[in-house]
């Protein structure tokens, strides 16, 4: 096992499943890209490596995959993604103020992640669920009918349960 960023690769494990699962076909990038990320919550650096010297593509194409898809992250994530619905019909029902509160509440910003790794906080334009808006997401479980009372009572969930 390999270390990169404080996160523990096994590069001959991801070497196998880029050969087992995907025949070191070029054109399944995205997927390993989807499976690594499932695995590190993240695309950590020398995992990109690892995939261009399998696939035999250069690192620019891996690179640009990527940054390209916001389910990728390059940088580390929390066990927790929160995602705040900012699309007209939860924006209307207060949805800016709920960000507001969560940034409060966890420490970070929009985009940033929690020193503890716990949570990151992102937002959405549209999360096609307006008539229970303001909605959140986390790791893809909606909440809805939300103000800021009932946001801070779901993060305080997953508080508890991390």
């Amino acid at each position: 096992m390999a270390e990169a960023e404080g996160i523990h690769v096994d590069v001959e494990a991801l070497k196998g499943m880029i050969e087992e699962k995907y025949n070191n076909d070029p054109e399944n990038v995205i997927m390993i890209l989807q499976d690594v990320s499932a695995r590190y919550n993240y695309l950590p650096e020398e995992t990109l490596y690892v995939v261009c010297k399998e696939l035999g593509i250069p690192i620019s194409l891996v690179y640009s995959v990527a940054t390209f898809y916001k389910a990728f992250s390059l940088e580390p994530r929390g066990k927790y993604i929160i995602n705040v619905c900012l699309g007209t019909a939860c924006h209307v029902r207060g949805a800016e103020k709920i960000k507001e509160t969560l940034e409060q509440r966890l420490n970070i910003h929009e985009g940033e992640t929690s020193e503890d790794l716990k949570f990151t906080l992102d937002t959405v334009r549209c999360l096609g669920c307006c008539a229970l808006g303001p909605v959140i997401t986390v790791n893809e479980k909606a909440h809805g009918g939300l103000d800021r009372a009932k946001a801070l009572k779901v993060i305080g969930e997953y508080e508890k349960a991390a």
